[in-house]
């Protein structure tokens, strides 16, 4: 229904583009980086982003870690499933431990970004993933706060199913100007570089339906209920600009799971790992100590 981001094309000069591949698992085509040496560790990026995301902070790591990141479904290049429900939070989780099987990866711990973080706790919650530690980064965990809770998902649904507004969306990402704008709006400041990588997936329609499809079934809720019975130890990292998800939520997060901990980067936003790479890896490496 909706073109995506073609390998040839919005692909040509993708950052760490030799450490990519294709991989048949689950019902799914996934494009997938690998790089690095030493235990595995999973990266999984946050809504509407992709493995451009890691570009500057997947170097770093990889001198202590075999790094698997994959676009999500729907997301990047890999392709968008035909279960609506597959779009879902167990049904990402479930998808990409069908991808690590396929790879026969076992990972030590999960690095997750934003919706990225909400997956890896589904995926440790559902045994999918359940002795590897998390490491949350700004992570999306809790509803949003009052009513946007009940009326985000319905309409992003009503978005995914209309073709002209996804289609109209992507027409105004070719103003650069106006991604900037939005990535600005999370606390963030990043490169030109990085608003183009943004741009350049938010003008095709395919990753933009992936994104809404996701969040017209995210199910936050489930997942804030489940979260006192996790037992993985889980690293809240937070940067204190964050406009996109309140920094407070970590302390609520705190509170639900008895083996986490807070580590703060200030004067950081939302994409704190594109914005300080060095600061935000030094953090992980310590939430991972002893895993290396």
């Amino acid at each position: 229904m909706y073109r995506k981001p073609d390998w040839a094309i919005e692909g040509r000069d993708w950052p760490h583009r030799s450490s990519s591949r294709f991989v048949e698992a689950g019902g799914l085509r996934w494009h997938v980086q690998m790089m690095g040496k030493g235990p595995p560790l999973l990266l999984l990026h946050g809504a509407g982003a992709a493995t451009h995301s890691w570009r500057a902070l997947a170097p770093l790591l990889a001198d202590d870690f075999t790094l698997i990141a994959p676009d999500l479904p729907g997301h990047g290049f890999t392709a968008t499933p035909d279960n609506p429900q597959d779009l879902s939070l167990p049904g990402m989780a479930a998808r990409i431990h069908d991808l690590l099987a396929t790879l026969a990866v076992a990972p030590c711990g999960v690095v997750g970004h934003s919706a990225g973080a909400a997956i890896a706790l589904r995926m440790s919650l559902d045994g999918l993933a359940s002795s590897a530690a998390v490491v949350s980064l700004n992570g999306a965990l809790l509803p949003f706060p009052g009513i946007a809770a009940h009326v985000f998902p319905p309409a992003a649904r009503l978005l995914f199913l209309n073709p002209l507004a996804v289609r109209a969306f992507a027409w105004r990402a070719a103003d650069t100007r106006r991604v900037e704008a939005l990535m600005r709006g999370t606390g963030s400041t990043i490169d030109a570089q990085g608003i183009a990588y943004y741009a350049r997936l938010f003008q095709t329609p395919g990753h933009l339906a992936g994104v809404l499809g996701m969040m017209s079934r995210w199910d936050l809720f489930t997942l804030r209920r489940d979260l006192p019975a996790l037992r993985t130890a889980l690293t809240l990292i937070v940067g204190t600009k964050d406009r996109a998800i309140a920094p407070e939520s970590a302390q609520e997060v705190m509170a639900l799971v008895p083996t986490a901990r807070v580590v703060s980067l200030p004067g950081l936003g939302h994409l704190a790992h594109e914005e300080s790479p060095r600061r935000t890896c030094a953090a992980i490496l310590e939430a991972l100590t002893p895993m290396r």
